[in-house]
């Protein structure tokens, strides 16, 4: 077991956490704006946050088990888990009840506040710097973070004054560009496929093992949430100009 210092520990959790919070308070506020009243967008926001919260507390328990290893012979974990939340997570956004929270007016700007939680990246260069994880990994993981993190808000502001969509397109796309190669870049070099020195071990333990797990699944959901918004709103508004054309044309 990798020996991770309890300022990492630190930052971990509290970036965890805060990733989990603002996300269940992002879908309580768009309940509320989609007309469900308040005992629904609470209990959206609590049920969330309890079921989110628990996943975390699971996926640490697995880790703490060695669930994440990278065992000779034995399927990687950490692949499988990633790709199993991450389908569930999109799964959730289709019920009625989340989908039209989703689609509340001003929630394109609320989605991207979450991403804010990924200046906890900072923890893979820490680690880098105490000979954790090769720099292979830890600074395009730890770089990309970081910079879609400080980015974030300012993306949400732009788009909350109705300007800015397509840097939010491009905001999202490399914020998924972003994921994927971190976590590409872990596997191949977990499993020995890239033989650098040190490996790619200490993201398969506590506390590290939580943000690829639990976190990259819900940073990769809001993306594609956000992306899909983009779309709709692109659609409706291609909609209503064909539509205004056509009552034109027909006046004339």
């Amino acid at each position: 077991m990798i020996d991770v210092p309890v300022y990492v520990w630190v930052l971990t959790l509290v970036g965890t956490a805060g990733l989990v919070g603002s996300t269940s308070l992002v879908l309580y506020r768009g309940a509320e704006l989609a007309g469900l009243g308040r005992r629904r967008a609470v209990g959206l926001g609590v049920s969330s946050a309890v079921l989110l919260g628990g996943w975390f507390t699971i996926s640490g328990a697995l880790a703490a088990n060695g669930w994440y290893l990278n065992k000779p012979g034995q399927v990687p974990g950490l692949p499988i888990t990633f790709a199993a939340v991450l389908v569930a997570l999109l799964a959730t956004t289709l019920i009625p009840v989340v989908a039209r929270a989703l689609a509340a007016p001003g929630m394109l700007s609320r989605l991207e506040l979450p991403h804010t939680f990924r200046v906890v990246g900072v923890v893979f260069l820490i680690m880098m710097a105490l000979g954790h994880l090769p720099a292979l990994f830890a600074l395009p993981a730890g770089l990309g973070d970081i910079a879609t993190g400080l980015a974030a808000p300012f993306i949400a502001r732009r788009i909350a004054k109705g300007t800015g969509r397509r840097t939010a397109v491009r905001f999202n796309v490399l914020g998924m560009i972003d994921l994927v190669v971190a976590l590409t870049l872990a596997i191949l070099i977990g499993n020995h496929v890239l033989d650098v020195t040190p490996s790619t071990q200490a993201i398969t333990q506590l506390p590290l093992a939580l943000i690829p797990t639990a976190a990259v699944p819900l940073l990769f959901t809001l993306h594609i949430t956000s992306l899909r918004r983009m779309a709709a709103l692109g659609r409706t508004r291609q909609g209503t100009t064909s539509s205004v054309g056509a009552a034109g044309l027909s006046y004339r």
